[in-house]
């Protein structure tokens, strides 16, 4: 007779479930009265005129006028806001690599390991973001000169536009390398979770440590990278470096515009983060057909593993009854 499986009681499953609402209750409240009800307040704020008078706020319909004033009437922030959007793409790319290589060059075995990792991820508790803000306005967050070198020279013969780019990034590398920091802890973490024997298996079919990267690495490690990309995106977006941030904390205290207009800042700057957001998804994003891959190679590889450990065991057994078959023919 089958014994029955002890299965939780449903009273006591109520219970769990309640203790874990219960836990996540603080965050919710948090969430819904800090986050959640400013954002939609925003957006009922950005269609309307803002006033303050003797008997407090006063606000006025006025449709999209707060969304004209932003794209029409104010020079300022269409640039600011392409600008952004540009900082964004050079700086997203360039943090993830950097990032990518130093966890790859840190996930090694080397001595003082952990001291390196320290190193590099001690600028994002020690140097605050006022403290680069004061770096950022004395000019010591680049890197000597650029334009003097002559490769550079070179690269800006030919494309003047990927000299920009260089150079930009080249006066604000500092803060580059400050940005490194949560990624690369993001990395280390999905790169010590890949399965060593992988690596093993395609060593032995002959594979190059960069087909390797690109064949086992890249694929299992693409949802960190969404996740570090994610975090870089919005950590740019919320930084002094940013300038439509500077100019909807300017248009609180405008008394023309008022809160309206900065409503309308804030949520058309609120679309652009979630516009990147988006792209990155789209192509970051695991696909099934890179999973199935994935499994697929995973299979291969154990096999071949397996294949090799049983090689090894009958290359053994046959050096031991060699061994037994020549002393036999000794005595």
């Amino acid at each position: 007779m089958k014994q029955k499986k002890n299965r939780p009681s449903r009273q006591y499953q109520k219970q769990q479930n309640r203790a874990g609402y219960m836990f996540f209750m603080p965050w919710l409240i948090g969430f819904l009265v800090f986050t959640l009800f400013p954002f939609i307040y925003t957006v009922y704020l950005s269609f309307h005129k803002v006033n303050l008078n003797v008997l407090g706020w006063s606000t006025i319909f006025n449709g999209i006028d707060n969304y004209v004033t932003a794209f029409l009437r104010n020079p300022d922030f269409t640039p600011a806001l392409i600008q952004f959007f540009l900082t964004e793409l050079i700086y997203v790319p360039t943090i993830l690599i950097i990032s990518f290589i130093l966890a790859v060059l840190m996930n090694g075995k080397f001595k003082f390991r952990t001291v390196f990792r320290i190193i590099y991820f001690l600028p994002v508790i020690v140097i605050s973001g006022s403290v680069m803000n004061q770096l950022m306005s004395s000019g010591n967050v680049q890197i000597g000169n650029v334009r003097r070198i002559f490769i550079y020279q070179i690269i800006e013969s030919y494309s003047p536009e990927l000299a920009d780019v260089i150079t930009f990034l080249f006066n604000n590398f500092a803060l580059v390398l400050w940005f490194t920091g949560i990624p690369i802890v993001l990395f280390l973490s999905g790169l010590q979770k890949i399965n060593t024997q992988l690596y093993e298996a395609a060593q032995i079919d002959g594979a190059t440590s960069w087909q390797i990267l690109w064949k086992i690495t890249m694929p299992i490690i693409r949802p960190i990278v969404l996740v570090a990309a994610v975090f870089t995106v919005v950590s740019l977006g919320m930084f002094p470096i940013n300038p439509v941030y500077g100019m909807i904390q300017m248009a609180i205290f405008d008394t023309v515009g008022g809160l309206g207009v900065a409503s309308s800042y804030a949520w058309i700057y609120s679309m652009t983060i979630l516009l990147l957001i988006a792209m990155l998804y789209f192509v970051l994003k695991d696909h099934s057909k890179d999973e199935y891959v994935i499994n697929i190679r995973q299979q291969q590889a154990e096999r071949q593993l397996k294949q090799v450990k049983r090689d090894q065991r009958r290359n053994k057994l046959h050096g031991l009854l060699a061994k037994k078959a020549g002393e036999k023919h000794e005595d």
